[in-house]
């Protein structure tokens, strides 16, 4: 492939894997063979599209949560988030499964228990609403089948855990500082 100077070209919308911008850019490279380098005009990051619109990296997945307090459920989410951009929807799977653990951990949980255990402390403690124990029987049953089992996550099991795990994140760490903020002020 040849590709040309920097410059101006068809403008294209997308989601920037790297900052996470939903931005139009039409600054970058084309190839002569139609492959085509947008720049961010946010983080002035380079985002390749080949011949089948195929997005390198690709955008990342689910809902960003404020006022996770610990750094490791917060690092794991975004991990989980970050799977998506390149397609690794099973690792973004058993991310989601992990992170029912370090939930529970951060807590106030034991650590060195088995999975049964974590899950059944964030329901026994009511870290999990009623009508949402569903939604973390989901993230371990696609969990475990993602672990114990010879076969891959498809993108949708994948984007329905983040989906789950972000809403509950939600619930247990944002929700609760956003109202911790309003009523004590600093």
């Amino acid at each position: 492939m040849e590709w040309t100077q920097i410059g101006t070209q068809k403008s294209r919308a997308f989601v920037c894997g790297y900052c996470g911008s939903d931005i139009v850019s039409e600054k970058g490279f084309s190839a002569n063979n139609g492959a085509r380098i947008y720049i961010c005009h946010k983080c002035n990051c380079p985002t390749y599209f080949d011949l089948q619109n195929r997005q390198t990296p690709g955008s990342i997945f689910g809902d960003h949560v404020e006022d996770i307090s610990d750094d490791l459920v917060k690092e794991l989410y975004d991990e989980a988030r970050k799977c998506m951009s390149v397609l690794s929807f099973t690792a973004a799977v058993l991310c989601c499964r992990k992170l029912l653990m370090h939930i529970a951990v951060s807590k106030g949980a034991d650590k060195g228990k088995n999975f049964v255990y974590y899950v059944e402390y964030l329901s026994n403690n009511n870290f999990v609403p009623p009508d949402a124990k569903n939604w973390v029987d989901q993230i371990r049953s696609k969990g475990n089948e993602a672990n114990h089992e010879i076969i891959l996550m498809k993108k949708e099991d994948a984007e329905e855990l983040i989906s789950f795990i972000g809403m509950l994140l939600k619930i247990i760490f944002e929700f609760p500082a956003r109202v911790n903020k309003r009523t004590n002020p600093s």
